[in-house]
């Protein structure tokens, strides 16, 4: 690892857990309503919101695409981004998955 005066963050030290999953979603970067919808709804930490389809997002109540896009801009500013389909260019993914566990994954880690 390459020495640096800026402070590395926990999970960029130790690759073996990352501590981002254990992140509540109220420290998300996110509007006290859409936090409210999403622990209304068992939503909790970073890691149960990447294990949530953007289908199961959109069926809780008053969660629209533009609530969806402004989850992803906050789970992009803690290094996940949506991973790109084949044939897809504008990086929308269709489904909020951690790269971790083995599932298919559509959010990646930065």
């Amino acid at each position: 690892m390459a020495v640096t005066r800026v402070r590395l963050p926990d999970w960029e030290r130790d690759p073996k857990h990352d501590c981002r999953l254990d992140l509540s979603v109220a420290e998300l970067d996110l509007p006290v309503r859409v936090v409210n919808f999403l622990e209304e709804n068992g939503i909790f930490t970073v890691g149960a919101l990447l294990n949530c389809t953007v289908e199961r997002l959109l069926a809780i109540k008053n969660v629209g695409l533009t609530t969806v896009k402004t989850i992803f801009a906050a789970l992009k500013k803690i290094g996940f981004y949506p991973a790109r389909k084949e044939g897809q260019n504008d990086g929308h993914a269709e489904h909020v998955q951690a790269c971790h566990g083995g599932t298919s994954s559509t959010v990646s880690r930065g």
